[in-house]
Protein backbone atom coordinates (compact mmCIF):
# COMPACT_ATOMS: atom_id res chain seq x y z
CA UNK A 1 0.00 0.00 0.00
CA UNK A 2 2.72 2.49 0.37
CA UNK A 3 6.48 3.34 -0.78
CA UNK A 4 9.50 2.56 0.99
CA UNK A 5 9.77 6.20 2.01
CA UNK A 6 6.36 5.79 3.11
CA UNK A 7 7.37 2.50 5.60
CA UNK A 8 10.08 4.15 6.71
CA UNK A 9 8.71 7.53 7.80
CA UNK A 10 5.65 5.33 9.40
CA UNK A 11 8.46 3.19 11.43
CA UNK A 12 10.06 6.52 12.42
CA UNK A 13 6.63 8.10 13.50
CA UNK A 14 6.20 4.94 15.79
CA UNK A 15 9.03 4.89 17.38
CA UNK A 16 8.52 9.09 17.78
CA UNK A 17 5.08 8.08 19.35
CA UNK A 18 6.09 5.52 21.98
CA UNK A 19 8.06 7.92 23.32
CA UNK A 20 5.66 10.80 23.38
CA UNK A 21 2.98 7.97 24.74
CA UNK A 22 5.04 6.97 28.07
CA UNK A 23 6.19 10.63 28.65
CA UNK A 24 3.28 12.50 28.52
CA UNK A 25 0.20 9.68 28.15
CA UNK A 26 -2.35 9.15 25.42
CA UNK A 27 -3.97 12.69 23.77
CA UNK A 28 -7.86 12.87 23.60
CA UNK A 29 -9.23 14.67 19.88
CA UNK A 30 -12.46 14.38 21.67
CA UNK A 31 -12.51 17.23 24.73
CA UNK A 32 -15.75 17.57 26.27
CA UNK A 33 -18.56 18.87 24.46
CA UNK A 34 -18.67 22.56 27.00
CA UNK A 35 -15.33 22.97 25.10
CA UNK A 36 -14.00 26.98 25.31
CA UNK A 37 -14.15 28.49 21.08
CA UNK A 38 -10.87 30.50 21.08
CA UNK A 39 -10.39 32.91 18.06
CA UNK A 40 -7.15 31.70 17.61
CA UNK A 41 -5.91 27.78 18.40
CA UNK A 42 -5.79 27.45 22.17
CA UNK A 43 -4.66 24.00 24.10
CA UNK A 44 -8.61 23.37 25.15
CA UNK A 45 -6.93 21.46 28.17
CA UNK A 46 -4.87 18.85 26.12
CA UNK A 47 -1.24 18.96 26.26
CA UNK A 48 0.96 20.92 23.70
CA UNK A 49 4.69 19.33 23.25
CA UNK A 50 6.60 22.03 21.35
CA UNK A 51 3.63 22.93 19.20
CA UNK A 52 4.90 23.72 15.34
CA UNK A 53 4.26 27.09 14.12
CA UNK A 54 2.82 27.01 10.00
CA UNK A 55 2.39 30.96 9.01
CA UNK A 56 0.26 30.83 5.72
CA UNK A 57 0.99 34.40 4.83
CA UNK A 58 2.97 33.60 1.94
CA UNK A 59 1.00 34.47 -1.30
CA UNK A 60 1.19 34.57 -5.04
CA UNK A 61 1.85 37.77 -7.01
CA UNK A 62 -1.81 37.13 -7.65
CA UNK A 63 -2.84 38.83 -4.00
CA UNK A 64 -4.69 40.95 -2.20
CA UNK A 65 -3.45 44.39 -0.79
CA UNK A 66 -0.76 44.63 1.88
CA UNK A 67 -3.09 45.31 4.03
CA UNK A 68 -5.76 42.70 3.84
CA UNK A 69 -2.78 40.16 5.24
CA UNK A 70 -1.86 42.25 8.14
CA UNK A 71 -4.29 40.05 10.62
CA UNK A 72 -3.37 36.51 9.13
CA UNK A 73 -3.60 33.94 11.82
CA UNK A 74 -1.30 31.48 13.49
CA UNK A 75 -1.97 28.06 13.38
CA UNK A 76 -0.59 25.49 16.08
CA UNK A 77 -0.48 21.74 15.48
CA UNK A 78 -0.41 19.59 18.41
CA UNK A 79 2.72 17.39 18.28
CA UNK A 80 1.01 14.94 20.30
CA UNK A 81 -1.73 14.68 18.01
CA UNK A 82 0.29 14.12 15.32
CA UNK A 83 2.12 10.55 17.52
CA UNK A 84 -1.37 9.48 18.00
CA UNK A 85 -1.93 9.89 14.83
CA UNK A 86 1.42 8.39 13.46
CA UNK A 87 1.09 5.29 16.39
CA UNK A 88 -2.53 4.27 14.41
CA UNK A 89 -2.95 1.09 11.83
CA UNK A 90 -2.06 2.58 8.27
CA UNK A 91 -6.11 2.11 6.58
CA UNK A 92 -5.42 4.07 2.99
CA UNK A 93 -2.90 6.60 0.62
CA UNK A 94 -3.91 9.57 0.61
CA UNK A 95 -3.04 10.97 -3.12
CA UNK A 96 -2.91 14.66 -4.37
CA UNK A 97 -5.57 15.81 -7.58
CA UNK A 98 -6.25 19.45 -8.84
CA UNK A 99 -9.87 19.84 -9.85
CA UNK A 100 -8.96 22.31 -13.21
CA UNK A 101 -12.13 24.94 -13.45
CA UNK A 102 -11.08 25.50 -16.71
CA UNK A 103 -12.61 22.38 -18.54
CA UNK A 104 -16.43 23.66 -16.63
CA UNK A 105 -18.87 23.70 -19.47
CA UNK A 106 -20.35 26.92 -18.38
CA UNK A 107 -17.99 30.22 -18.14
CA UNK A 108 -17.30 33.48 -18.94
CA UNK A 109 -14.78 36.16 -17.47
CA UNK A 110 -13.00 33.69 -14.50
CA UNK A 111 -16.02 32.26 -13.84
CA UNK A 112 -16.33 28.29 -14.18
CA UNK A 113 -19.74 26.79 -13.43
CA UNK A 114 -21.04 22.90 -13.63
CA UNK A 115 -24.47 22.70 -13.50
CA UNK A 116 -26.33 19.57 -12.72
CA UNK A 117 -29.88 21.20 -13.00
CA UNK A 118 -31.87 21.65 -15.80
CA UNK A 119 -31.71 25.52 -15.63
CA UNK A 120 -29.91 27.72 -18.51
CA UNK A 121 -27.09 29.87 -17.30
CA UNK A 122 -25.76 32.87 -18.32
CA UNK A 123 -22.96 33.65 -16.30
CA UNK A 124 -22.49 36.94 -18.34
CA UNK A 125 -26.36 38.38 -17.22
CA UNK A 126 -25.91 37.17 -13.85
CA UNK A 127 -22.36 39.56 -13.72
CA UNK A 128 -24.35 42.68 -14.95
CA UNK A 129 -27.66 42.11 -13.19
CA UNK A 130 -27.86 44.74 -9.87
CA UNK A 131 -27.61 42.72 -6.55
CA UNK A 132 -30.93 43.01 -4.41
CA UNK A 133 -28.94 44.53 -1.42
CA UNK A 134 -25.42 46.32 -0.53
CA UNK A 135 -23.63 45.95 2.63
CA UNK A 136 -22.69 48.54 4.89
CA UNK A 137 -19.65 49.35 7.49
CA UNK A 138 -22.06 51.11 9.62
CA UNK A 139 -20.96 48.56 12.61
CA UNK A 140 -24.07 46.70 12.29
CA UNK A 141 -23.48 42.73 11.45
CA UNK A 142 -23.49 42.22 7.67
CA UNK A 143 -22.08 39.06 7.40
CA UNK A 144 -23.10 35.65 9.07
CA UNK A 145 -20.62 32.83 9.22
CA UNK A 146 -22.11 29.12 10.60
CA UNK A 147 -20.91 25.58 9.97
CA UNK A 148 -23.88 22.87 9.23
CA UNK A 149 -21.37 20.28 9.67
CA UNK A 150 -19.52 21.64 12.38
CA UNK A 151 -17.26 19.09 12.95
CA UNK A 152 -15.70 18.06 9.72
CA UNK A 153 -12.04 17.68 10.34
CA UNK A 154 -8.68 17.38 8.36
CA UNK A 155 -5.35 15.64 8.57
CA UNK A 156 -3.10 17.12 11.00
CA UNK A 157 -0.06 16.99 8.45
CA UNK A 158 0.66 16.56 4.92
CA UNK A 159 1.29 12.87 4.34
CA UNK A 160 0.59 10.02 1.62
CA UNK A 161 -1.58 8.05 4.27
CA UNK A 162 -4.32 7.96 6.89
CA UNK A 163 -4.13 5.91 10.11
CA UNK A 164 -6.78 4.63 12.12
CA UNK A 165 -6.08 7.16 14.74
CA UNK A 166 -7.04 9.71 11.90
CA UNK A 167 -10.51 11.17 12.30
CA UNK A 168 -12.72 13.04 10.02
CA UNK A 169 -14.90 14.69 12.65
CA UNK A 170 -13.88 16.46 16.02
CA UNK A 171 -15.23 18.72 18.49
CA UNK A 172 -12.26 20.20 19.29
CA UNK A 173 -12.02 23.52 17.70
CA UNK A 174 -8.78 23.68 17.05
CA UNK A 175 -9.00 21.37 13.98
CA UNK A 176 -12.76 21.58 12.68
CA UNK A 177 -14.57 24.03 10.53
CA UNK A 178 -14.47 26.58 13.55
CA UNK A 179 -11.17 27.24 13.00
CA UNK A 180 -11.46 28.03 9.65
CA UNK A 181 -14.19 30.19 10.60
CA UNK A 182 -12.75 32.16 12.88
CA UNK A 183 -9.70 32.79 10.24
CA UNK A 184 -12.38 34.24 7.68
CA UNK A 185 -14.26 36.33 10.61
CA UNK A 186 -10.96 37.72 10.92
CA UNK A 187 -10.32 38.76 7.53
CA UNK A 188 -13.75 40.42 7.49
CA UNK A 189 -13.91 42.08 11.09
CA UNK A 190 -10.28 43.97 10.26
CA UNK A 191 -11.41 45.47 6.91
CA UNK A 192 -14.23 46.98 9.21
CA UNK A 193 -17.35 44.97 8.15
CA UNK A 194 -19.43 43.91 10.90
CA UNK A 195 -19.72 40.26 11.16
CA UNK A 196 -20.82 37.23 13.63
CA UNK A 197 -18.87 34.17 13.57
CA UNK A 198 -22.05 31.45 15.47
CA UNK A 199 -20.15 28.16 16.26
CA UNK A 200 -22.81 26.22 17.35
CA UNK A 201 -22.50 22.43 16.81
CA UNK A 202 -25.18 20.98 14.54
CA UNK A 203 -23.97 17.68 13.71
CA UNK A 204 -23.07 16.17 16.89
CA UNK A 205 -24.52 14.63 18.51
CA UNK A 206 -26.64 13.13 15.91
CA UNK A 207 -25.75 13.93 12.14
CA UNK A 208 -28.70 13.57 10.36
CA UNK A 209 -31.10 16.46 10.86
CA UNK A 210 -27.85 18.64 10.62
CA UNK A 211 -29.54 20.92 7.67
CA UNK A 212 -32.59 21.37 9.77
CA UNK A 213 -30.62 22.62 12.88
CA UNK A 214 -28.76 24.38 10.96
CA UNK A 215 -31.89 26.46 9.82
CA UNK A 216 -33.25 27.51 13.25
CA UNK A 217 -29.54 28.60 13.78
CA UNK A 218 -29.20 30.98 10.89
CA UNK A 219 -33.18 32.21 11.20
CA UNK A 220 -32.82 33.10 15.30
CA UNK A 221 -29.45 35.03 13.94
CA UNK A 222 -31.74 36.90 10.93
CA UNK A 223 -33.94 37.87 14.19
CA UNK A 224 -31.56 39.13 16.28
CA UNK A 225 -29.24 41.03 13.88
CA UNK A 226 -31.74 42.08 11.08
CA UNK A 227 -28.89 43.94 9.20
CA UNK A 228 -26.74 40.54 8.04
CA UNK A 229 -26.93 40.06 4.08
CA UNK A 230 -24.76 37.75 3.47
CA UNK A 231 -24.96 34.10 5.01
CA UNK A 232 -21.27 31.79 4.74
CA UNK A 233 -21.88 27.89 5.36
CA UNK A 234 -18.15 26.76 5.47
CA UNK A 235 -17.48 23.04 4.70
CA UNK A 236 -14.85 21.21 3.67
CA UNK A 237 -15.18 18.09 0.82
CA UNK A 238 -14.64 14.34 1.01
CA UNK A 239 -13.16 12.22 -2.08
CA UNK A 240 -12.49 8.89 -1.38
CA UNK A 241 -12.67 5.26 -3.17
CA UNK A 242 -12.95 2.02 -1.47
CA UNK A 243 -9.83 2.37 1.18
CA UNK A 244 -8.22 5.44 -0.31
CA UNK A 245 -8.51 9.51 0.14
CA UNK A 246 -7.98 12.39 -1.72
CA UNK A 247 -7.24 15.75 -1.16
CA UNK A 248 -7.41 18.74 -3.22
CA UNK A 249 -4.56 21.15 -4.04
CA UNK A 250 -3.20 23.63 -6.09
CA UNK A 251 0.10 25.91 -5.59
CA UNK A 252 -0.51 29.36 -4.48
CA UNK A 253 2.89 31.17 -3.94
CA UNK A 254 5.16 28.31 -4.10
CA UNK A 255 3.20 27.42 -1.15
CA UNK A 256 0.00 24.17 -1.23
CA UNK A 257 -3.56 25.40 -0.84
CA UNK A 258 -6.72 23.43 -0.47
CA UNK A 259 -8.75 23.99 -3.00
CA UNK A 260 -12.08 25.52 -2.91
CA UNK A 261 -15.67 24.88 -4.26
CA UNK A 262 -18.67 27.08 -3.75
CA UNK A 263 -21.84 24.67 -3.86
CA UNK A 264 -25.03 27.10 -4.66
CA UNK A 265 -28.50 25.51 -4.92
CA UNK A 266 -31.91 26.01 -7.05
CA UNK A 267 -35.70 25.25 -7.52
CA UNK A 268 -35.54 22.60 -9.53
CA UNK A 269 -37.38 19.62 -10.58
CA UNK A 270 -38.53 18.25 -6.43
CA UNK A 271 -37.00 21.05 -5.36
CA UNK A 272 -39.85 23.47 -4.35
CA UNK A 273 -40.22 26.92 -2.28
CA UNK A 274 -36.76 28.80 -3.30
CA UNK A 275 -37.73 31.69 -6.10
CA UNK A 276 -34.76 33.61 -5.04
CA UNK A 277 -32.25 30.95 -5.80
CA UNK A 278 -31.08 33.34 -8.60
CA UNK A 279 -30.15 36.00 -6.55
CA UNK A 280 -27.76 33.52 -4.29
CA UNK A 281 -26.05 33.18 -7.69
CA UNK A 282 -25.44 36.50 -8.80
CA UNK A 283 -23.43 36.68 -5.55
CA UNK A 284 -21.79 33.49 -5.87
CA UNK A 285 -20.13 34.16 -9.54
CA UNK A 286 -18.90 37.54 -8.26
CA UNK A 287 -17.19 35.72 -5.33
CA UNK A 288 -15.71 32.94 -7.67
CA UNK A 289 -14.57 35.83 -10.23
CA UNK A 290 -12.84 37.59 -7.10
CA UNK A 291 -11.40 34.38 -5.90
CA UNK A 292 -10.19 33.25 -9.30
CA UNK A 293 -8.78 36.83 -10.27
CA UNK A 294 -6.77 37.19 -6.89
CA UNK A 295 -5.63 33.74 -6.78
CA UNK A 296 -5.74 31.36 -10.11
CA UNK A 297 -6.23 27.70 -9.52
CA UNK A 298 -7.90 27.95 -5.83
CA UNK A 299 -11.23 27.45 -6.83
CA UNK A 300 -13.06 24.34 -8.34
CA UNK A 301 -15.63 25.32 -10.94
CA UNK A 302 -19.06 26.63 -8.59
CA UNK A 303 -21.24 23.00 -8.54
CA UNK A 304 -24.90 24.33 -9.10
CA UNK A 305 -27.44 21.23 -7.70
CA UNK A 306 -30.77 20.67 -7.80
CA UNK A 307 -31.00 21.47 -3.81
CA UNK A 308 -31.84 23.73 -1.11
CA UNK A 309 -28.89 24.17 1.31
CA UNK A 310 -30.84 26.42 3.28
CA UNK A 311 -29.81 28.79 0.91
CA UNK A 312 -33.52 29.43 0.49
CA UNK A 313 -33.46 31.35 3.57
CA UNK A 314 -31.58 34.67 3.06
CA UNK A 315 -30.88 36.00 -0.82
CA UNK A 316 -26.99 36.07 0.19
CA UNK A 317 -26.77 32.84 1.17
CA UNK A 318 -23.33 30.45 -0.45
CA UNK A 319 -22.28 26.90 0.93
CA UNK A 320 -18.59 26.87 0.43
CA UNK A 321 -16.29 24.05 0.72
CA UNK A 322 -12.87 24.15 1.68
CA UNK A 323 -10.60 21.21 0.60
CA UNK A 324 -11.35 17.63 1.69
CA UNK A 325 -10.56 15.00 4.71
CA UNK A 326 -7.38 14.55 3.12
CA UNK A 327 -6.28 18.00 2.86
CA UNK A 328 -3.89 18.72 6.30
CA UNK A 329 -4.72 21.72 8.21
CA UNK A 330 -1.64 23.76 7.24
CA UNK A 331 -3.64 23.29 3.57
CA UNK A 332 -6.75 24.67 4.67
CA UNK A 333 -5.94 27.41 6.81
CA UNK A 334 -4.23 28.83 4.36
CA UNK A 335 -6.88 28.71 1.66
CA UNK A 336 -9.41 30.16 4.70
CA UNK A 337 -6.60 32.93 4.73
CA UNK A 338 -7.03 33.29 0.62
CA UNK A 339 -11.14 32.93 1.00
CA UNK A 340 -11.29 35.43 3.53
CA UNK A 341 -8.99 37.86 0.98
CA UNK A 342 -11.23 37.32 -1.32
CA UNK A 343 -14.60 37.45 0.31
CA UNK A 344 -13.27 41.22 1.70
CA UNK A 345 -12.83 42.58 -1.96
CA UNK A 346 -16.00 40.98 -2.38
CA UNK A 347 -17.54 43.22 0.08
CA UNK A 348 -15.93 46.25 -1.06
CA UNK A 349 -17.46 46.09 -4.51
CA UNK A 350 -20.82 45.79 -3.02
CA UNK A 351 -20.79 48.77 -0.91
Amino acid sequence: MQNRGTVVRYLISSLVCVAVFFLNGYFILFPSEKSSVFPFPASNGSAVLQPQEITPTDLSANQAPADALASTPTVTVDEQLLATAAKGTVKGKVSEKFITPYTAPVSYDSVYLKNSTSKEIDIKSLLSEKLSFAVSQDGTPQVLIMHTHTTESFLPESRDYYTDKDVSRTRDNRYNMVFLGDIVTQKIAAAGFGVIHDTTVHDYPEYNGSYDRAAETIKNQLKQNKNIKIVLDLHRDAIASDNDKTKTVTEIGSKKAAQIMLVMGCEDGTVKNFPNWRENLKLAVRLQQKIEKMYPTLARPVSFMPRKYNENLTTGSMLIEIGTDANSLEEVAYSADLLGNSIVELLKSIT
